[in-house]
């Protein structure tokens, strides 16, 4: 696998306009992983209320609900990643545990879609700051 992941990103790197949409199986593989981390996420975020974690039971209830969030939510992700073609850039980014230019980039798009907005009303806002307001 991971001579074959080299393979296809090499041949990203070699022309970037005509490969947009090749690295889009690899993310659709990691699909699994990316929607149970927005259900942790989800669980977290319902799970703390004024800095102190709830009972475990509201945790419980939340799981439902936040799955059936995470699925949509990483739909879009996986979308708008090949729409964008910045397919390497974000899975080097996942591969690495951090969030940088290009998943900001996609995170800020999805969020414009769900939400019913022009993405370029959030392209200018910095990520943490809407991340923040979002946990408001």
């Amino acid at each position: 696998m991971p001579t074959a992941l080299l393979s296809i990103a090499c041949l990203a790197l070699a022309s970037p306009a005509a490969s947009a949409g090749w690295l889009a199986p690899v993310l659709q593989m990691m699909q699994p992983r990316i929607e149970s981390r927005l259900t942790d996420q989800c669980r977290q975020l319902i799970g703390r209320q004024g800095g102190t974690p709830l009972e475990s039971e509201l945790s419980k209830l939340a799981e439902q609900p936040c799955r059936s969030l995470a699925k949509p939510v990483s739909a879009c992700l996986i979308r708008e990643t090949s729409r964008t073609g910045r397919e390497l850039g974000v899975i080097s980014e996942l591969l690495t545990g951090r969030v940088g230019d290009d998943a900001e980039v996609v995170i800020k798009r999805c969020l414009a879609s769900l939400l019913g907005l022009q993405e370029s009303n959030l392209r200018d806002l910095p990520l943490q700051d809407l991340l923040q307001r979002w946990r408001q």
